[in-house]
């Protein structure tokens, strides 16, 4: 399935139903008055969030959407019946912005939660409505309201408790293939992650965790080098970042200062976002002991953050790892007068 996480549609609410001019024609009744119908209201567009979507594929070439309008009313006072509503489903983390205005209409972050983007127009009214002791007999009515019209922007932000981080080739896709049913496609090559993948590791409760591994960055990320710059916006909602560090490549600080300038760049907050650090690739690392140590001790310096030292592929060290996972997310879940040591 082709991963789609940003759209631009138009939607339109139906125009409501024409109020009509209508007498009443009864045989005993001499003077009968006005009898017109108001017009029913036009339908609206909304969307619905729901799990069992991940990408917003389904707008990609559906970029028209209206509303089924409103009909008009009848005789002896009948109202027109309302237009059926549009309701669209999108995946749970759709941002909803105004295209125009970029001003953000709703954040759908929990299942079926409805926003509603373009409404229906009102009914117009009969002639029955204008009914009176100056007027016994009008013969006008009013037409429908038109729907409100909107040109949209849709974003999807991956709702994940746990954000993998790491340059390509860091073993993102490895570790998280390892800690969940999630099967990424991974070789030794740049850029293999092309999507976020997500997997739901069990916690100690028994409950699931959703973990994402976000596409390799690389320098200049946040200007549009790469792809990794495409999926910044996944990790916004994340609680903990798990940055994974290339303890095989050739300067493993710098390619941890390296994600740290684009995290800075990036903004909103995720520089600042709380991280686990841990040393990847331990079963093929061929330097000694106390060069990693130097390095270990040079990388707290720069970040004091826990910083474990694992092996994806073996699973050499992932139980602390999870441990101290499990132990952040607990801790950031308490009110915050209860925390201890934060």
């Amino acid at each position: 399935m082709q991963f789609i996480d940003r759209a631009e549609i138009e939607v339109e609410g139906g125009k409501g139903g024409d109020g009509i001019v209508a007498f009443r024609r009864e045989k005993y009744v001499p003077a009968g008055g006005p009898a017109g119908g108001n017009g029913g209201r036009g339908g609206s567009v909304i969307f619905q969030a729901v799990e069992h979507l991940q990408t917003l594929l389904d707008f990609k070439y559906n970029r028209k959407i209206r509303a089924e309008h409103g009909f008009r009313g009848g005789p002896n006072n009948r109202t027109g019946a309302n237009g059926s509503d549009r309701i669209l489903e999108v995946p749970v983390g759709t941002v909803v912005y105004d295209a125009t205005t970029a001003e953000v209409i709703g954040d759908l972050i929990a299942p079926e939660q409805t926003l509603v983007v373009a409404k229906g127009g009102k009914g117009g009214l009969g002639n029955k409505h204008f009914l009176s002791n100056s007027n016994r007999a009008p013969e006008y009515a009013l037409p429908g309201l038109e729907g409100e019209r909107r040109v949209l922007r849709l974003e999807l932000k991956l709702l994940a408790e746990v954000g993998i981080l790491g340059k390509p080739n860091a073993g993102k896709s490895t570790l998280i293939a390892a800690l969940s049913a999630a099967r990424p496609k991974i070789a030794d090559y740049p850029f293999t992650t092309l999507v976020p993948n997500l997997g739901v590791v069990r916690n100690p409760t028994g409950d699931g965790t959703v973990f994402a591994d976000i596409p390799g960055l690389i320098e200049g990320a946040h200007h549009g080098a790469g792809l990794g710059h495409e999926f910044l916006r996944h990790i916004e909602r994340t609680r903990v970042l798990l940055h994974l560090i290339d303890i095989t490549a050739p300067d493993p600080i710098s390619d941890y200062q390296m994600i740290q300038e684009e995290l800075e760049a990036y903004g909103r907050g995720l520089a600042q976002r709380p991280q686990i650090l841990a040393f990847n690739k331990m079963d093929a690392c061929d330097r000694s002991p106390a060069e990693v140590e130097a390095l270990a001790s040079h990388l707290n310096q720069l970040n004091p953050a826990p910083l474990f030292r694992i092996s994806a592929v073996t699973g050499e060290g992932l139980d602390g790892l999870m441990q101290e996972v499990w132990k952040t997310l607990d801790r950031m879940a308490q009110p915050e007068g209860d925390r201890v040591g934060v």
